[in-house]
């Protein structure tokens, strides 16, 4: 109700329009504060009228001391438990006084008496006792009102985040919903893993910092003053943010529980955003290597027919110096173009989910062999150093793939170490698997780029002004180990250079 202008006198100023707008609204408020009012007298009141229709009946029908007494405690009983202890004490007042003058002889008088003092002190008792157990039992069922009220409504957030969408950002979401929820003046969500602040509702002063402490030091504090909770998010032990509630005075119980669920709820959106990426990466990996299985097909052919046509033309002679070298160059970028979609099929042969590896027991020294006499160069043979200090313990692969991504190893080991420096190559058994190794002295790989050198067509910066390689022999090298259940890694020494890794599961000799 607003108060007109027009009946605000000159020079009451403000001051007096507020008080009389206070007037105004007490005014407006009255009849709610009677009914309250009235409503808390009513079992006072019905009790003074039992209490009057007893001693009439009492009284009337010539019933004793005891009877009358008993009925009274009655009703002492009823009004604390209805209505409190005041109300009862009213009653016991009321009670002893009828006792006195209606059945404790002289009738018609207030002579005091012993029984009179001992019907006063037992209702007073009762009254005493009986209101608080009432009022204890009106307590915990408000607290269990409220527990059940709190854990309806975290429920409802849990029902809520389980269709959280994870495209978006899940800190907005989850304010709007808590507030919402639970019926808050404002909430706040402090991400730990982001640095992120979420806010929903009204902007609370310092609860950003007072969310960061929180978090720092591991506790959930209350502000009774701000009526504000500042919680710990969790996940499991670890904290993983932060979360200010305003306008709440639910139990700690339920604030730490409703942490740990925001908590759990962030890492959840997180796995979901993860599986999306990792889902949308395995359709593009998918995507491409289909291309390139349709590339390398379609180049096959007319590949073939060039290489044929040029060392045709080799091999009839009659051709001058100069037509010569032009057509050994052709044959040459024709064969490594026949190499590389090559290497293409057998990348998309890997990548296929049919591909089973024909696995048998591999001897190491045997297989080494194999690999050294694959190299080009008789300068580049002399330089590898061989070592088996455990034996030649078998492995469980398919030779040709194991010897196929052992080639690109020492390949990429002769391209890029220093020239005529020594190529190590070793075995050794750990646990039920056998790494074999390949040491270089040349390039040092950084750490960030050592795991990234397995990705298809990817190049550390290192290796620019190095001679330039198809890109795809190391991802094809990890899928081959990957299929033997296997692992390779690189490792890069400083002042020396790298190594090229691959545990394999080693075979049963029987």
């Amino acid at each position: 109700m607003q108060v007109s202008p027009e009946l605000v006198l000159p020079g009451l100023g403000a001051t007096n329009m507020a008080h009389r707008a206070e007037g105004v609204g007490y005014l407006w408020n009255l009849p709610r504060r009677l009914r309250t009012s009235i409503s808390a007298a009513i079992p006072g009141g019905l009790c003074c009228a039992a209490l009057a229709a007893c001693t009439w009946v009492s009284f009337h029908l010539g019933q004793s001391f005891a009877f009358t007494g008993f009925l009274y405690l009655v009703l002492v009983v009823l009004a604390a438990r209805y209505g409190g202890f005041w109300q009862a004490t009213l009653i016991s007042i009321a009670a002893t006084a009828c006792l006195n003058y209606y059945f404790v002889p002289p009738i018609f008088s207030f002579v005091n008496s012993p029984a009179n003092w001992v019907a006063l002190g037992a209702f007073e008792f009762t009254a005493l006792v009986i209101s608080r157990l009432s009022l204890r039992a009106h307590l915990q069922a408000m607290e269990a009102t409220a527990g059940r009220r709190d854990m309806e409504r975290l429920y409802e957030t849990s029902r809520q985040i389980l269709l959280l969408d994870s495209t978006g950002e899940p800190g907005k979401f989850i304010t709007s919903l808590i507030r919402e929820i639970f019926e808050l003046d404002a909430v706040q969500l402090f991400d730990a893993q982001s640095g992120t602040t979420y806010r929903s509702g009204d902007d609370l002063p310092g609860a950003e910092r007072r969310i960061r402490d929180s978090y720092l030091l591991g506790a959930d504090t209350f502000d009774p003053k701000m009526r504000s909770w500042y919680c710990v998010l969790r996940l499991g032990t670890r904290p993983v943010g932060g979360l200010a509630l305003n306008g709440t005075e639910m139990p700690q119980l339920a604030a730490t529980a409703l942490a740990s669920l925001i908590g759990i709820a962030l890492e959840r959106a997180r796995a979901l955003q993860r599986e999306s990426h990792a889902q949308a990466a395995r359709e593009a990996e998918q995507l491409r290597t289909a291309v390139l299985d349709a590339l390398a097909h379609e180049f096959k052919t007319p590949l073939t027919v060039a290489r044929t046509a040029s060392s045709g033309l080799l091999a009839l002679g009659g051709l001058s110096e100069l037509q010569r070298d032009l057509v050994t160059v052709v044959d040459q970028q024709v064969s490594k173009l026949d190499h590389l979609t090559l290497r293409l099929l057998k990348s998309a042969r890997l990548e296929s989910s049919e591909f089973q590896p024909r696995r048998a027991p591999v001897r190491f020294c045997p297989l080494v062999s194999e690999v050294i006499r694959r190299v080009d160069q008789e300068t580049d043979r002399a330089r590898f150093q061989v070592s088996v200090p455990d034996g030649d313990i078998p492995i469980f692969a398919d030779r040709e793939l194991i010897l196929t991504s052992l080639v690109q190893v020492v390949d990429n080991a002769i391209k890029y170490s220093e020239p005529g420096s020594p190529i190590q190559i070793s075995s050794f058994v750990k646990d039920a698997s056998v790494v074999l190794k390949v040491r270089s002295k040349g390039l040092v790989i950084k750490p960030s780029d050592r795991e990234r050198v397995f990705e298809r067509f990817y190049r550390a910066p290192e290796t620019q002004h190095l001679p330039a390689g198809t890109g795809l022999g190391l991802s094809i090298v990890k899928k081959i180990v990957e299929a033997h259940h296997g692992q390779v890694w690189a490792e890069g020494e400083a002042n020396y250079g790298t190594s090229f890794s691959l545990s394999l599961p080693r075979a049963l000799v029987t």
